[in-house]
């Protein structure tokens, strides 16, 4: 089953209000970088740890800087996970033709 226009619409606003910031990456990136935020922040608690030990070393602060490049594209993939989830969530529970997101005066 395809998703409708409205059930579209749904899950891009839920992929909105729930989804990961670029902004905010970027701030926690400026400001808590060092302790590797930004990839906490983007559920990438594996690299993120790896980039605070290698930062000892001063290694993790060329990667520091390539993630300025990297956060964008992140953060999509973050919000591309996010929306493939809540379509699977919505895809069963929604009867075809969209009658569930109709409007109480239609029903």
């Amino acid at each position: 089953m395809t998703a409708t226009t409205q059930e579209k619409i749904l899950i891009e606003q839920r992929v909105a209000n729930e989804g990961p910031s670029v902004v905010l990456a970027y701030v926690l990136w400026f400001f808590l970088g060092f302790f590797s935020a930004h990839r906490f922040y983007l559920g990438r608690t594996g690299t993120a740890i790896l980039q605070i030990l290698l930062n000892c070393i001063a290694v993790g602060l060329i990667w520091l800087v390539i993630d300025l490049f990297l956060i964008p594209g992140l953060v999509r993939a973050k919000q591309a996970s996010l929306r493939a989830r809540l379509t699977q969530e919505l895809g069963p529970t929604l009867p075809a033709g969209g009658a569930a997101l109709a409007s109480p005066a239609a029903v």
